[in-house]
């Protein structure tokens, strides 16, 4: 594993944005009652948010491409923290919906952005895994920073919830100062440059594997309560301690995709993964009744779905040459779409009152499509190996 302390203040990024993210899902209930509205409503400031997060991820990092990485970084985090503050004070629904939305807007454009400065300051041969330590800091909010703020959601009030998050972004903001490094900007950048990445089918192959692979893992993720209750059989008391095994799962299996991707390829990584996503599902469809298997495979499909957020990304940056930017912030808003398909389709079955197992066989599928569409990337980027050979030799 990769430690670099320059990349720390990515890592402090990360879980800032898993935390504010994840913990809506858990205090739904007290900021509908605070605010006197339902819980339904309250929903919608998780579609804000991931709204925020699917129109800011390209908008901004197009609109800042020009700029040194470091201010970028700065001033996404900036904004970050601004409107996660007004979010604890927010008076009203509408304010609070309004700030969500906009504390959303950097997520995508921090993660594509932080994801090129990893790379650039990581040794050669060792890129994935500096992403990876970015992307750690989700899974360390999975791990403990969502449930710390959903505890004190509950028991003290949802607005030191977001506090918790902007006291995160503030740390993070002074890390990033004084920790990361100065890294120059890429002068000869224009809109039409950045735009050109989107010209290239291997592009869109990436954005459907994305959007539809992924989904699988929150075809399960987002119906684990009822899940563990009642197919395994846990008390309700103990989804907490359930969550924080998936994200420690979600922790070792992040650091391993950063090597699987820089031991082999990242697309190959994503094959492999999106492969072993579609069978833990399927495994995870047969054995939720048994309460001992239902642990392990809850283990197992957090840390084989998060592996794949380090390849991902790597994959972007080197298929976007002189989109990088972009590229890596279009996959953030790709992973969003896959969280709202993941969510609908994983739902579907239980429209029609199938047991709560039936979601991560709709999940299986949604993994083994995306690993077709990464395996027709390989195929795509071998044809295009062999016309350069071809054109070279003629």
């Amino acid at each position: 594993m990769l430690i670099n302390k320059k990349l720390i203040p990515l890592t402090f990024g990360g879980l800032g944005i898993g935390i504010t993210e994840f913990v809506m899902m858990g205090l739904l209930p007290d900021i509908a009652k605070d605010l006197s509205i339902t819980i339904p409503e309250a929903g919608h400031l998780i579609s804000a948010y991931a709204l925020g997060v699917v129109i800011g991820a390209p908008t901004l990092a197009i609109v800042a491409a020009k700029h040194p990485p470091k201010k970028i970084l700065l001033a996404l985090m900036l904004l970050f923290t601004l409107f996660n503050a007004i979010s604890a004070f927010a008076p009203s629904y509408i304010t609070l919906f309004i700030a969500r939305f906009f504390s959303g807007l950097p997520h995508g454009a921090f993660f594509g952005v932080g994801s090129v400065v990893a790379s650039r300051i990581a040794p050669e041969g060792k890129q994935a895994q500096a992403v990876s330590l970015m992307f750690a800091g989700l899974t360390i909010a999975n791990l403990f920073g969502v449930p710390l703020g959903t505890y004190i959601g509950h028991n003290f009030s949802w607005r030191y919830s977001f506090a918790l998050v902007a006291i995160v972004g503030m740390i993070t903001l002074l890390s990033l100062k004084y920790w990361l490094p100065q890294l120059p900007a890429v002068k000869d950048r224009n809109l039409k440059t950045e735009l050109s990445f989107f010209a290239k089918s291997e592009a869109w192959i990436i954005i459907l594997m994305i959007s539809i692979g992924t989904g699988g893992l929150f075809c399960w993720i987002s119906y684990i309560n009822p899940l563990m209750t009642d197919v395994a059989g846990f008390a309700e008391s103990s989804v907490t301690y359930i969550l924080m095994l998936a994200g420690l799962g979600m922790l070792v299996g992040n650091f391993v995709g950063g090597y699987l991707a820089d031991k082999f390829s990242p697309a190959r990584a994503c094959v492999a993964l999106l492969l072993a996503m579609s069978i833990i599902l399927l495994i995870v469809f047969f054995v939720s009744a048994n309460p001992i298997l239902a642990l392990i495979t809850t283990f197992l499909t957090g840390g084989i779905a998060f592996a794949s957020a380090a390849p991902i990304q790597m994959l972007m940056i080197r298929t976007a040459k002189d989109s990088e930017m972009i590229a890596a912030s279009a996959s953030q808003a790709s992973f969003n779409i896959g969280n709202a398909l993941g969510a609908f389709f994983g739902g579907l079955p239980l429209v029609y009152h199938l047991s709560y197992n039936y979601p991560s066989l709709v999940g299986a599928a949604m993994a083994f499509t995306g690993s077709l569409f990464a395996l027709w990337l390989i195929r795509r980027f071998s044809n295009i190996k062999r016309q350069e050979k071809a054109n070279e030799l003629g």
